[in-house]
């Protein structure tokens, strides 16, 4: 039962977020010379610069929005990252050893998200390079914690 109200409550703050998110990106449609910066999805899709409205992914209204109104991509992040944390501990709770490597993956993913925001000279990116950073760190300690809690077992 605590797992269902864990579930329901992360899944609802993620979809809040994230159509906040959408929402607060959406102001990028009104912010012509960030485009070159905020728009990496359309400049992939397109191969060029990025010349209307029209050629604006909705992808690149969560980067306008993790950019410069980073409160609702945190939460989106952190509840997601919470939703696969939930749902690894559900599902591999008699495996300790993959508990443990996916502990290790998660943690592996963050520090990468965090390399990629390393340079942001935005207060949205500093804040998801710190916040990445730290739930990297917390998921491999959580994984080292497990795994010799798993030595531990096996010894006693």
């Amino acid at each position: 039962m605590i797992y269902i109200i864990q579930y329901c409550f992360a899944l609802v703050l993620l979809i809040f977020s994230t159509f906040a998110s959408w929402y607060e990106g959406s102001a990028i449609l009104d912010d012509p010379w960030e485009w070159k910066y905020s728009t990496p999805f359309s400049q992939f899709l397109y191969g060029r610069a990025i010349q209307n409205i029209h050629q604006i992914s909705q992808l690149d209204h969560f980067v306008y929005a993790a950019k410069f109104h980073p409160t609702f991509p945190i939460i989106m992040v952190i509840s997601s990252f919470y939703l696969l944390i939930l749902l690894g501990f559900h599902f591999l709770k008699g495996k300790p050893k993959w508990f443990i490597f996916y502990q290790s993956f998660l943690g592996g993913v963050l520090a990468c998200l965090a390399f990629l925001f390393f340079n942001s000279v935005t207060i949205g990116g500093q804040i998801f390079f710190y916040i990445s950073l730290l739930g990297g760190v917390l998921c491999i300690v959580t994984a080292v914690i497990f795994y010799f809690s798993d030595i531990k077992s096996q010894y006693s």
